[in-house]
């Protein structure tokens, strides 16, 4: 530790710290355009000055000097940095002036007004008057995709922008074209920006030049109503925060969370928006002579009853979403239990996945912040690209961190050969190369060697017949090394890990989602939020969600329920991390909670469910299962369970990931027009490459 004075007030901090953060653990308030803590130093805003006694006669760009290059006072003492004095207030005056030379003052106008760092900092630390009386400059603006609206005239140059697609995204979409007043932030000849999270940087942007485009002039900051909640469009959890306005969601922005999504989240996440209010179900229908009527919510329940009525419990089938909250999960399974179904399931995909092997044999066990500390990964069947774009960036950061040494960080890759903005050795395709990796060969020295070796497993390696060797295969490549357990699963559904924490799987010679969707199976199968699943003809479906999607079409019986921004619901990551999403909004028309429909379905079926609230519902679930109540916490799991994984015969083929779209993978994304012009626009820019 190092000892330094700032404004009086001496403190140890690290000598690797800068200035800025010295500063802000005294408590001070630095101003600054450029400096950003996740991202390279670029020291070119000069907006974060500081006084440094006994240094340079000039003020000090506090971003860009560390703590251990300060020179100690004559006798030795602390050196001393001055956040406050004459010199600092005219030096940050002079630089503020010089930004708003040629910024257009049209805050009236500018959605960021009201969020603006430059209008905040203007009035904090500018100065009541400017000296420049000339013409502002003009710079046309730039498409750089649907998602980022562009304003270039606003632009100060900070280039966060830049280094963030360079540094976290690993696309470089964006550079500065031009020198001095002529410079000009844009892509590659104005083409789309290519990442999956480039949203990002309208948050990261400190004036309006960068802009989120689907909610350009619709609302003001201070309009909105701001809810913490829980992202359901991958398996990652991450931290948002829900704006709405009435009873609309009009925004969804990042919320800080290290441990899961550090202050990003992919585009999917931030831009599903418009899906909420598209193609939703607001009243229940009953098929009548192969048409969908509307009815009411008694003659709904009263078809089901009759169906339920004339059908054996070994004929009704319960199958689970990828969207669906825990809660939702439990009052289903306690429906099918009071009606003596075994038939249950959440594994819309046909993973290899059973609760009965341990809670250590679906989990991402080296956890989502343990990715910092691995020094080898393999990735098996996956393409965390698409499949949780958050991780994806967070490997690519410690793959740019290398390795002991200034050694590389070895990536392996088993399944399709991909961009992962990270270089990496393709092993091969097939299941077959896996075997090689775990008796040792080629790559498989390199994890042998390694103390804490990640191997990451999607689902596309899981959903697949010899699902079970691949991963039993997985399993002794990451078996527990100390403290350290490598086998870590990824999911894709954000309800895949809950449902399996409940035990929403088959029971004693139950059927499992395949094969309850078989013709004639089964005579009565409710789909709870279920549409990655085609039921073949013959079953009697009631579907229970938020979306007219494909499930909805199959169904005989609709009742409407609420989307994840529409109730209060508890959702675990992949890592096993219980979360509570709360309620930001109201469903519309007569859509109800799923849990609360199947309360209330049970009263209509005679077999009423022991619970008539949330609170009683949730009392009931942590009893049950009590690791489901330490909230933002992982509970702790057995990794012995993982060497009695048993071994078997693995099958031919590559190994696919199952996510081909990012931008469609669930009935909101599919009900978006904003997800739809993405996917067009990826497919044409993968066609046009192919192409070349």
């Amino acid at each position: 530790m190092a000892k330094i004075i700032v404004d009086g007030v001496e403190l140890d901090v690290p000598p690797e710290y800068t200035l800025l953060q010295a500063c802000e653990v005294a408590g001070k308030e630095i101003p600054r355009f450029c400096y950003h803590d996740r991202l390279s130093i670029a020291g070119n805003c000069r907006m974060c000055l500081v006084e440094v006694k006994g240094g340079p006669p000039k003020p000090t760009a506090s971003c860009a000097m560390s703590v251990r290059d300060l020179r100690p006072g004559p006798n030795g003492e602390p050196p001393v940095v001055l956040t406050n004095s004459p010199m600092v207030k005219k030096a940050r005056e002079g630089v503020m002036e010089f930004l708003l030379i040629n910024h257009p003052l049209d805050c009236p106008i500018c959605d960021q007004g009201g969020e603006c760092d430059l209008q905040d900092q203007a009035v904090a630390f500018g100065m009541d008057r400017s000296r420049y009386h000339e013409s502002k400059r003009a710079v046309e603006n730039k498409y750089i995709g649907p998602l980022v609206k562009t304003e270039m005239t606003r632009c100060i140059h900070c280039t966060r922008c830049v280094r963030f697609t360079a540094e976290i995204c690993g696309t470089s979409d964006m550079g500065a074209i031009g020198r001095g007043e002529d410079m000009e932030i844009t892509t590659y000849l104005e083409q789309a920006m290519t990442s999956e999270l480039q949203g990002n940087v309208t948050d990261l942007c400190p004036v309006g030049a960068l802009l989120p485009k689907p909610q350009n002039f619709r609302a003001r900051p201070w309009e909105y109503n701001k809810t913490a909640g829980v992202d359901v469009m991958d398996a990652l959890g991450s931290s948002i925060r829900i704006d709405t306005r009435g009873r609309e969601v009009m925004r969804i922005l990042p919320r800080p969370n290290d441990a899961v999504n550090e202050e990003w989240i992919s585009d999917k996440a931030r831009q599903i928006v418009d899906g909420l209010k598209i193609q939703r179900l607001d009243r229940p229908f009953v098929r009548d002579n192969g048409k969908l009527r509307p009815a009411t919510w008694a003659q709904a329940f009263a078809a089901i009853a009759a169906k339920v009525k004339a059908t054996a419990p070994e004929k009704i089938g319960f199958i689970g979403g990828d969207l669906s909250s825990v809660e939702d999960l439990y009052a289903a399974k306690s429906l099918a239990e009071s009606l003596g179904a075994k038939n249950i399931d959440a594994r819309q995909d046909g993973a290899r996945l059973d609760p009965a092997k341990g809670r250590a044999s679906y989990l991402f066990n080296a956890t989502i912040e343990g990715v910092d500390h691995a020094d080898a990964l393999l990735i098996v069947g996956s393409n965390p690209r698409w499949e949780a774009p958050v991780l994806n960036a967070r490997i690519r950061r410690r793959w740019r961190q290398g390795g002991p040494h200034n050694s590389h960080f070895p990536v392996g890759v088993i399944g399709e050969k991909l961009d992962l903005t990270y270089t990496y050795d393709y092993l091969g395709a097939g299941p077959d190369v896996l075997a090689k990796v775990a008796q040792g060969e080629g790559f498989g020295e390199i994890l042998a060697k390694a103390e804490r070796p990640l191997i990451l497993v999607g689902q596309g390696a899981l959903a697949r017949e010899d699902g079970a060797a691949i991963l039993a295969l997985a399993a002794r490549l990451g078996a527990p090394k100390g403290d350290w357990t490598g086998l870590s699963i990824l999911h894709t559904a954000a309800a895949r890990v809950g449902a399996l924490d409940i035990g929403f799987v088959p029971g004693d010679g139950g059927l499992d989602a395949s094969a309850m969707a078989k013709a004639g199976a089964l005579d009565l199968v409710f789909l709870v939020g279920a549409d990655e699943i085609s039921v073949e003809p013959g079953a009697f479906v009631v579907y229970v969600g938020s979306h007219g999607d494909r499930g909805a079409h199959r169904a005989d019986v609709i009742l409407p329920g609420a989307a994840y921004t529409e109730k209060s619901g508890t959702y675990v990551n992949t890592e096993g991390r219980v979360q509570i999403s709360d309620r930001a909004a109201f469903p519309p028309g007569e859509a109800r909670e799923e849990w609360a429909i199947f309360r209330a379905l049970s009263a209509a079926l005679g077999k009423p469910l022991p619970f008539d609230s949330l609170a009683q519902l949730r009392a009931k679930l942590y009893a049950a299962y009590p690791w489901l109540a330490r909230i933002d916490a992982i509970a702790t799991s057995d990794p012995a369970c993982l060497a009695s994984l048993p071994a078997g015969t693995l099958g031919q083929g590559a190994l696919v990931s199952p996510v081909s779209d990012f931008f469609l993978t669930n009935p909101i994304a599919r009900a978006s027009r904003v997800m739809a012009e993405c996917s067009a626009l990826a497919k044409g820019r993968l066609t046009a490459q192919a192409a070349e």
